[in-house]
């Protein structure tokens, strides 16, 4: 069974406010996944292995035993903008982004987050991982004695046709490979829904909740999506 739940975006995978709209819960069909040498992530005009998934639209996330996955939605905007699959103690979020059809940009957008960890007073190491190149980085956080601390995530990409899919590694799968196997699996498993819209490169790919439902309408206001590229939007995970 996967359990899926609205949260917020500020702090990734917080518990909602009280007043927020009932968790959203669905039974799926927990998948096999294949061998790693069937590994995408994949694009979903192209061909990929048929398991199970779950339509969150612009990921079909497979469906894991044992995986609880959350929809973060942005406060401004009501938009839902990242999911995070919760697993063993570990935690994946993805996010799918427009790209140029011509080439890749997880490179680009790689050094862009090594940028912004460091001027944080993080530090990041740049690493050959089973995706191509990744992040392994210690992020700054405040401990509850108000000291500076540190936290490990594994920032991982995949460049597929025009569009990026960023998936990014906490708990101890940040840094066990025995704990990150499951949700490596499950990255290289993902199928991309791009679309034929026109997009600007980075624009976010539109995420939705499990049936094609969607969040209530949002206050009124001039809700505007941030940028994804830098700042919060690379930084926060929970």
């Amino acid at each position: 069974m996967g359990l899926f739940r609205r949260g917020p975006k500020e702090g990734g995978a917080a518990d909602a406010p009280a007043d927020a709209p009932q968790d959203e819960t669905q039974d799926v069909e927990a998948a096999e996944l294949p061998a790693p040498d069937a590994r995408g992530p994949w694009d979903a005009d192209a061909p990929h292995p048929d398991v199970p998934r779950v339509d969150l639209g612009a990921i079909q996330l497979p469906s894991v035993e044992g995986m609880e996955v959350r929809l973060e939605v942005d406060k401004s905007s009501n938009v839902v903008s990242a999911v995070a699959v919760l697993l063993e103690g570990s935690s994946l979020q993805l996010q799918a982004f427009a790209a140029p059809r011509s080439e890749g940009i997880w490179d680009e957008i790689r050094g862009e987050i090594a940028a912004s960890i460091t001027e944080q007073g993080g530090t990041v190491d740049d690493l050959p991982g089973p995706f191509g190149r990744e992040l392994l980085a210690r992020l700054p956080v405040r401990t509850p004695e108000g000291r500076t601390g540190h936290r490990p995530a594994r920032f991982i990409g995949s460049d597929g046709p025009r569009w990026f899919v960023r998936g990014v590694l906490t708990g101890r799968a940040a840094v066990e490979p025995d704990a990150a196997r499951r949700l490596e699996e499950l990255f290289g498993q993902v199928v991309v829904v791009r679309g034929t819209d026109a997009r600007p490169p980075r624009d976010l790919l539109p995420l939705q909740l499990p049936g094609g439902a969607t969040p209530p309408p949002p206050p009124p206001a001039n809700p505007r999506l941030a940028p994804p590229e830098r700042g919060p939007e690379i930084t926060e995970i929970g």
